[in-house]
């Protein structure tokens, strides 16, 4: 089993990674397939249709926009946003895609995106199809997609088809596929789980290229949270959220050194890290999944956390960082979900702890045995947790939530390390009670916005 570590950790824009990135992609996929089409000549108008979360929440998290971008030809990792406003202007006074390839297609995303709030598609909580029609209205050429979670897509034949979640070749030095996989080719080769991480990379990157891939993902996560405690002011949306970071950076800058500084200190550093980076995120900002954007928060605040606060922290240590925190998501996406829809935000920041955790113990000098234990006590302390976020906008609870959850990843890092590695809830087993959990999760409290925090607002 091998997810990369640039799977993982992929450049792009808020406010979510399986309803914006996902659905952003689906519409360039379809573009690619209508071009490969004998029909692509008779075809002049597209429409698409989001069904379940991304139907529910789609609204809030910017689907419709995101659907649009990507017809117009923007991918998540290239966008440039100043040049995607204005085309969406363009686009809402002409009505008109003119896609390289293609004849001029009418879209008007007011009329050609439906939101349907019926049941789900069959293969996953966030599906979406999109269609060609000919001048008849007759439909040339259609595609179901799924949006999986950490801006992974799908067709619906390939997810009904059981098409691998990751690559399964036998090519990777070092193919495991759960944590006691991973234990046992580790203690057999003495390698960490972030040199056998890179040594099934190096399959298909040379060496500088892979690290110069970790530093740019590093860059972008440290950016990011530079940019979020730079900015203030209101969120978009209509909450009226404000914006946090920057003033709780301010406080902690004022009271270094003095004696108002309180023993807990550093939780607060962790927040406002893992909060300047998911403002970010619900501003529509460029963010690095990881594993999604609605948990994009803990693993860069982790990685500043470890530079800045921790003794003997070694900058060259991030790509062990990175590499470990990756690992342990191939297990968690592997064995369950990283989607808030299929899996709740156990699912998404739960795995976000997970990661990082194992991360922090790797570069603190963990050996293997204590990472996994890491890895478990932070997705454990996660297990149940429910995605509801309030009127659809990753923002309540989506941001606190990546403060609280980086807290107990340093918790669960110190927990590891306290210990020799032996525990009595392995990780495999935690994975599958994730699993199991949001299978039996209720769907109203799994990103639809229908239950949970999201119905219970204040009344004033």
């Amino acid at each position: 089993m091998f997810l990369s570590v640039f799977e993982v950790f992929k450049i792009g824009i808020g406010p979510s990674s399986s309803h914006t990135m996902g659905p952003m992609t689906a519409a360039t996929l379809f573009l690619d397939l209508l071009r490969q089409s004998p029909s692509a000549t008779r075809a002049v108008r597209l429409r698409a249709s989001l069904h379940g979360s991304l139907a529910f929440t789609g609204k809030g998290h910017g689907t419709d926009r995101a659907v649009a971008l990507g017809l117009l030809g923007h991918t998540p990792a290239t966008i440039d946003l100043d040049a995607a406003e204005r085309q969406l202007a363009a686009l809402a006074t002409a009505g008109r895609i003119a896609a390289d390839g293609l004849p001029p297609l009418a879209f008007d995303p007011a009329v050609d995106i439906v939101f349907d709030y019926g049941p789900p598609l069959p293969g996953h909580a966030n599906g979406l199809v999109f269609e060609a029609l000919d001048a008849a209205g007759a439909v040339v050429l259609a595609e179901t997609y799924y949006s999986i979670g950490g801006g992974f897509v799908v067709t619906a034949a390939e997810r009904a088809n059981g098409v691998a979640k990751t690559s399964e070749t036998a090519a990777y030095p070092y193919p495991f596929a759960t944590a006691a996989d991973m234990l046992r080719m580790a203690e057999t080769s003495g390698l960490s789980i972030a040199a056998m991480k890179r040594a099934n990379e190096s399959v298909d990157h040379d060496p500088a290229a892979l690290d110069a891939g970790l530093a740019r993902i590093w860059a972008a996560m440290d950016g990011c949270i530079e940019r979020g405690l730079r900015f203030e002011g209101e969120l978009p949306g209509g909450l009226r959220v404000k914006r946090r970071a920057r003033t709780i950076l301010r406080q902690l800058e004022e009271e270094r050194g003095s004696n108002r500084m309180q023993p807990h200190v550093a939780s607060d550093w962790l927040s406002v890290f893992a909060m300047a980076v998911n403002e970010e995120n619900a501003a529509g900002g460029r963010v690095v999944t990881a594993p999604t954007n609605g948990a994009a928060g803990v693993v860069p605040a982790i990685g500043r956390y470890y530079l800045d606060q921790c003794v003997g922290a070694d900058p060259a240590r991030i790509a062990d960082y990175l590499l470990t925190a990756a690992a342990i998501c191939g297990l968690i996406k592997h064995n369950a979900s990283i989607s808030g829809a299929e899996a709740g935000c156990q699912g998404e920041v739960g795995s976000a702890a997970a990661m990082a955790a194992a991360g922090l113990c790797a570069v603190l000098g963990g050996t293997p045995a204590q990472v996994e234990n890491a890895a478990e006590i932070a997705l454990e302390h996660h297990l149940g947790m429910t995605c509801d976020p309030v009127a659809g906008l990753v923002q309540v609870p989506c941001i606190e939530r990546n403060g609280i959850g980086a807290t107990k990843a340093v918790a669960a890092a110190s927990l590891a390390l306290r210990g020799d590695g032996s525990h009595f809830m392995p990780l495999d087993n935690c994975i599958a009670a994730m699993r199991q959990t949001g299978e039996e999760m209720n769907a109203k409290f799994k990103e639809t916005s229908l239950g949970g925090l999201a119905v219970n607002l204040p009344e004033c």
